[in-house]
Order: C-alpha cells, then sequence, then structure tokens
C-alpha cells in the first residue's frame, strides 16, 4: 500500500471519487458537492486556515487502486485548551480492510505529532460541527444534509485501534404528521403573549443585523460548553451564503426580550434529497436542473442544524414559542412531513429534554472518539455542560 498526499488536481479529484467507488453499491450513501468538499481545504475559502493547518492523502494497494482516504488538521484556538494537544482526523473512507484502516489512522497521527499534537479527534471536521463530524454507529438510514454516513464495520476500526468515545451525537427526528405534545402548546401560547417579548424570522435584507443577533445568542448560550471559542461573524456569513440557494427565510427565526436577542433556531431543508441526483458536481445544465427541482420544492425533511438561548432566559419556555412560530409555518408547507433534530451531544442534557419534550423519537447515532498517543493515559469523555446556567449567568 502507499498513501499520498494530495498536491495536484488529479490527487484531489481522486480524493473525491474514492468515496464514490467505495459505496457504489449502497442506497443510502449521498455524495456531497465536490465543492464543499474542496472548500474545507482550500485556504482562500476556509477561515479555519488562520489559525490551523490541514493536509490530506488517498490510499493505494499494489496494483494502484484507489482503496481509501482521510484528513488531518489542526485548529490552533482549540488544541492547546486539553490536557494533551488535540488535533484532529476526518474524511475517512476505506474499503473493508482494517490493514488498510490502520495504514491512514497512523500517517495522521504522525503528522499530527510532529506537530506537537498528542492526540487526536476523529472523525471530525476542519472547520464547525454542524458538518462532517463523527461516526455513524446506529441508524443506518438516509443521511441528512452535512451528517457523516458511513459503514458499519467503520466502528470496529476506529475502537480495535484504540480510538474511545469522547461523547456521543443523538439524532432524533419529529414526525410533522402528529401534533406536538399539548402540554408544550400551552407554554408557547403564555410565552408568546407576555410582554415583552418578539419572534422574527430571518431575512437577507436585514441579514447583517440578524448575524450580529446569532453572534451575541451564540457566544452567551455556548460559553459553558467545554473549550468554547467566539464565533467569527464571516463564518457565519459565508455558511448563510452556502446556503442561500436552498435556504427558507421562515425556517430560521429569533426570540427578542425587549429588542435584546435572546435564542434563535436554524432550520434548512435536507438538501441531500436534491443532491442524491447530482453525483457532486453542478455544471451549466445542473444549475438548471437545480432551480427546477428547487421551484417544485421536492422537499419532504428538514434538519435543525442549531438552537440556543441566552442561559438568563433558559427555562423559561422561549423554545416553545419559537417552535410555535415554526409550526404556523410549516403546516402552509405540507410536502414537509419530517423534521431531523441534529445533532445533540450527550454532554447537553439540557437540549436532549427539548428533543423529548417535543416529541422527537431515536433516529441515528454517531460518536466523536478520540485517541491519546500515549496509551498508558486514561481516556476521559467529554464534560458535562452544567444545568444550573441560568443561575450562574445571572450571579455572573
Amino acid at each position: 500500500m502507499i498513501l499520498k498526499e494530495v498536491n495536484n488536481k488529479r490527487l484531489a479529484s481522486e480524493f473525491l471519487d474514492v468515496a464514490r467507488k467505495i459505496y457504489i453499491d449502497d442506497k443510502f450513501w449521498v455524495r456531497p458537492l465536490d465543492k464543499m468538499v474542496e472548500n474545507v481545504f482550500n485556504p482562500e475559502s476556509n477561515v479555519f486556515f488562520t489559525h490551523g493547518e490541514a493536509t490530506r492523502w488517498v490510499l493505494y494497494n499494489d496494483k494502484g487502486e484507489s482503496i481509501g482516504r482521510v484528513a488531518a488538521f489542526i485548529n490552533r484556538k482549540k488544541a492547546f485548551n486539553f490536557d494533551q494537544p488535540t488535533g484532529g482526523m476526518g474524511f475517512f473512507e476505506c474499503i473493508n480492510d482494517k490493514a488498510a484502516a490502520y495504514y491512514m489512522f497512523d500517517h495522521c497521527k504522525a503528522w499530527l505529532a510532529g506537530r506537537g499534537m498528542e492526540a487526536m479527534d476523529g472523525p471530525i471536521n476542519f472547520g464547525e460541527n454542524d458538518n462532517f463530524w463523527g461516526l455513524l454507529v446506529e441508524g443506518f438510514m438516509h443521511p441528512s444534509f452535512g451528517m457523516n454516513y458511513n459503514f458499519p464495520y467503520y466502528k470496529e476500526f476506529f475502537e480495535s485501534y484504540g480510538f474511545k468515545p469522547y461523547f456521543e451525537q443523538v439524532t432524533n427526528h419529529l414526525n410533522l404528521t402528529k401534533p406536538f405534545p399539548e402540554r408544550f402548546w400551552k407554554i408557547a401560547d403564555w410565552v408568546r403573549q407576555r410582554p415583552g417579548y418578539s419572534f422574527r424570522h430571518f431575512s437577507w435584507k436585514n441579514s447583517e443585523n440578524f448575524i450580529s443577533d446569532f453572534k451575541e445568542v451564540y457566544d452567551d448560550a455556548w460559553r459553558f460548553h467545554e473549550n468554547f471559542t467566539p464565533i467569527e461573524p464571516k463564518v457565519l456569513l459565508k455558511s448563510l451564503e452556502e446556503l442561500k440557494p436552498v435556504m427558507v427565510e421562515e425556517f430560521i427565526w429569533f426570540a427578542y426580550h425587549e429588542n435584546e436577542p435572546i435564542a434563535f433556531l436554524v432550520m434548512i431543508p435536507d438538501v441531500n434529497e436534491m443532491l442524491k441526483r447530482f453525483n457532486g458536481k453542478i455544471d451549466f445544465f445542473g444549475k438548471l436542473k437545480f432551480w427546477y427541482l428547487r421551484k417544485k420544492d421536492i422537499f419532504t425533511r428538514t434538519r435543525i442544524t442549531v438552537m440556543g438561548i441566552k442561559p438568563k432566559f433558559q427555562k423559561s419556555g422561549i423554545e416553545s414559542a419559537i417552535f410555535w412560530h415554526m409550526d404556523k409555518v410549516m403546516k402552509k408547507k405540507p410536502n414537509y412531513t419530517e423534521i431531523e433534530l441534529s445533532w445533540v451531544g450527550d454532554f447537553n442534557p439540557k437540549m436532549r429534554q427539548l428533543h423529548e419534550a417535543v416529541g422527537g423519537h431515536f433516529a441515528k447515532r454517531h460518536i466523536t472518539y478520540r485517541y491519546l498517543f500515549n496509551q498508558v493515559i486514561e481516556s476521559q469523555r467529554a464534560t458535562t455542560i452544567r444545568t444550573d446556567t441560568k443561575e450562574t449567568a445571572y450571579n455572573s
């Protein structure tokens, strides 16, 4: 076997195409847009290169056939915030051959160790965790846009090599053909009519204000998360621009108290329902087909990618009121029958409770693993978010 570092267009193309070869007979896999993957490794497109570095490889067998791929990266804003400096690996694909998988793991380890890392998380993304994050270990069904899909045998590769679960990511599905729990609506009705509270959906003409509101809520709501770093507005803007062709403005909601932004919810149509028809590429005629399908609104599923509430306003029923407004929108779009709530980590018990409160049922489980280069050290799990964040926020 030989592992070639991607350093030209031919190898970059092979990196993308090896996944197609591996999943050629799989009925669920959806090839991500090539441009979306390529942008992760393009310093001009990915702002994480301003504080990190990344590389990737394609694995070939002795016959010169591509049989796997993998990437490694370091986010220096977060790498040194753990007990061991920690890098990442991801975009892993491999035929059912443990030796081939180990060969790629070894190279990721060596590359990261040579740059001062003592551990690696994987499979993760060189970017925010809403895309390409975690190994699918349960619920091998249609993947929603941005969520990793892989073969069941990958789990054995990771765990037998020595990767240990760092946290679990649970995805729940919400059946829109069934009514929400009545108690949930009573809370929502009470909250939305309270003086001082207002709710607005996103609009592009006011996108600058909404991005500022998103950052304000996010930075406050996520500050109790392990290894928190404030989100960058340019990252938000880039993500919104990438989603603009399929975005529904009424699927993104903000809550305010006396005009102070206090919560948000971001939901997008499951673009994979469309992308499965394109094999990763959208040329001129592909764009015409894309817009034709977009106009027909072929979607039946959506995905809630992120939701946040400022700690001082948690346990106040704000999320119920947001869902109340969202429900009014969905009733005007009967083609949508399912919402994917993805994903919530086992370190976030309050969000898991919310998924249960709205009637979500278990669908999928991903695991983010950590591999310590010194295997003598005992592996630890991600820190659970405190349940008293509201009280702590009031006293801070």
